[in-house]
């Protein structure tokens, strides 16, 4: 089983990240934090990387039921999003299965709601 979901496109990287804020927002989702991995590489460790970002996206009303099922889910919130440029010239969006990501977590009321979400983010990356 794959932790991720992802489609590379023909676009941008910043219309990419636009693209994807929108069809995260048609899922119910928000985007809480933003981190520039190619900016936070040359600050810290003086390298070059491609241009590379960590979207932190929330569906509040999913991540409240999966709080309310397990209190300690939150290790594992937001659901990170990330856009990054690509060797060909495109751009891949790539996010996380939150079902892969939350195996280990033994509780099934808590994988109903991974459920939801996975499909969410499914239709988010299809739809790119």
């Amino acid at each position: 089983m794959s932790y991720y979901l992802s489609k590379t496109l023909e676009t941008p990287f910043e219309a990419a990240i636009e693209k994807v804020t929108e069809a995260l927002k048609k899922e119910g989702f928000g985007v809480l934090t933003e981190i520039d991995m190619q900016a936070t590489m040359k600050k810290k460790l003086d390298v070059d990387i491609q241009k590379y970002r960590i979207l932190g996206a929330c569906n509040p009303p999913l991540a409240y039921q999966a709080i309310q099922a397990e209190d300690k889910i939150g290790l594992m919130l937001p659901c990170n999003v990330i856009v990054q440029e690509v060797a060909c010239g495109g751009t891949e969006v790539a996010a996380i299965d939150p079902v892969a990501s939350m195996q280990a977590v033994n509780n099934p009321k808590l994988g109903e709601v991974g459920e939801q979400v996975r499909d969410k983010l499914k239709r988010v990356i299809d739809s790119l």
